[in-house]
Order: C-alpha cells, then structure tokens, then sequence
C-alpha cells in the first residue's frame, strides 16, 4: 500500500462560510510577523514610527493589486478577458508572488522618493525579512487551501489531497502529489532566518543592495526549482521545457547575482 498523508482539511474556520478562512487568517499572520520583524529594525536605526505605518499600507496594498493582477493578466487572461468582473472577486482565489513582487518594487519606490527620502535599494534592503516570512505564511494558506500542488510522486511524503481540483480535468482529484506548499514555506522561512542573521550578525545592510540580492536569488531560486515538482497552472506549462512560473523566476534571478556581485566588488573597493 502507498504511504501518503491524506490532507483533508476544510479551508473554512467556520463551516459554512467562506470568510473568515485559513488562508486569510495566515495571510494577516504573515504581514504581522512581517511587521514586527522592520519595526524591530527601524527601532534599531533610529527610524520614526509613523514612515513604518506609512510603509505597510504602501506594502499591502500593493501586494493584494498585484497579486492580483499578476495572476489575471500571467496566467488567467484568457477567462478574465470575457469576465472582467470576476477580476475583483479576489475572494474566490487567484494570486500570483511574481505580480506582488513587481508591484511592491514599485510601490516601495513611490515609498522612497515621496516618504522615506532614502535611496531605493536602502528601503529594499530593510524589507525582504519582512516579505520572505510573509510568503512562508501564504503558501501555508495554499495548503490549507488544498491549491499549487505539486505533481504525482510514489514518495512517502506524499500528500493526497480530496478537495484539490486539477487544473486540466477540472475534476477532484486525490492522487498522491509532492506538497510543494512545504517546500516553498520552508525555503522562505530559511531565507528569513539568513536575512535576519546577515542583518543583525554581519550586518549586511551596510552593504547596499546585499540583503536585497541575497532575497532575489533565495526566493525566486526556491520557486525556479520548486516549479520542477509542481503541477502547471496554464496549458502551455505542460509543453514548454520551463513553465510560467520558472520564466517570471529568472529575471529576478539574475538581478538578484548581479546586486550580490556588485554589493561584493563595493566591500572590496572599500577595504
């Protein structure tokens, strides 16, 4: 008999209703935790209060709009475009981290110029703690959520999930999968726990652009080769060597290389 772990778990706090849910509930822990971690280092540098409210509203609203719009406009387009309406029922599911990441780049650079006064890469640097626990706590939701699940394995690990609806039948479907929801939650939480040690131990952000680079390549390096074992969320995934999500990865990849590179050379010109 295949060992699995039959993951059945309502994603209703209270059955019946839709909201409140898990996902939500996990979703608000995540920026909290997020937000205890910056207000903690804004303490440490003297920075006032007031500009950490400003940023967060900055940071999620622009997470929930890009997200958003991420996943309408990379993955979902061609239902959206007869439907725009269902484009603000954000309740029903269907957000996208390469969405969210580009809107919060915008939105902290709108931050940056209008509130802060600070060079963009200073913002950047103080940030990515914060997100990279964020994102363990929404795929956390994922999971609850029985969505982004990984492919068919026979490993012992294997989670079998009743209420996961695949994406090419459209039908319930409970075959042993990878939990690629853990994968990614516990890739983040690594790279928070490093941020956080570059940052209060060697104290990477003296070094701009460090922290930043160091987020760009975990993170998205997490989701490129996560993407391997997860199952494809648009048709052309299933015929393309790379899917969707690996694509949006490597640009932010190779950003990520060229900060640290550059973040280094600086260290060294220095001493």
């Amino acid at each position: 008999m295949l060992l699995q772990i039959v993951w059945d778990v309502s994603p209703e706090i209270i059955e019946g209703w839709k909201t409140p849910n898990y996902y939500g509930l996990l979703f608000v822990t995540g920026i909290f935790l997020g937000f205890l971690t910056i207000k903690r280092m804004f303490k440490k540098e003297g920075v006032d209060e007031k500009t950490l409210d400003t940023l967060l509203i900055y940071v999620v609203i622009a997470t929930i709009l890009g997200a958003r719009l991420g996943h309408v406009f990379f993955y979902d387009w061609a239902d959206y475009k007869d439907n725009l309406i269902d484009i603000f029922k954000v309740w029903e599911g269907g957000l996208a981290s390469h969405g969210a990441a580009i809107a919060i780049l915008i939105a902290l650079f709108i931050f940056s110029k209008k509130v802060s006064k600070k060079p963009y890469l200073w913002i950047l640097d103080r940030v990515v703690a914060p997100i990279a626990i964020a994102g363990c706590f929404i795929r956390l939701g994922n999971l609850m959520n029985s969505e982004i699940a990984g492919i068919p394995t026979d490993l012992p690990w294997a989670f079998s999930f009743p209420r996961y609806i695949n994406d090419v039948t459209g039908q319930y479907d409970a075959t042993p999968r990878h939990p690629t929801q853990i994968y990614e939650a516990l890739g983040y939480l690594s790279i928070y726990l490093f941020l956080l040690f570059m940052y209060w131990k060697r104290e990477a952000q003296k070094r701009e652009g460090l922290l930043f680079g160091i987020f760009m390549i975990g993170i998205w390096g997490v989701r490129f080769f996560v993407e391997f074992v997860k199952e494809g969320q648009t048709a052309r995934d299933y015929t393309n060597a790379l899917n969707t999500g690996q694509m949006l990865s490597i640009p932010f990849i190779l950003v990520g290389v060229w900060l640290v590179v550059r973040a280094m050379m600086r260290e060294k010109q220095v001493d």
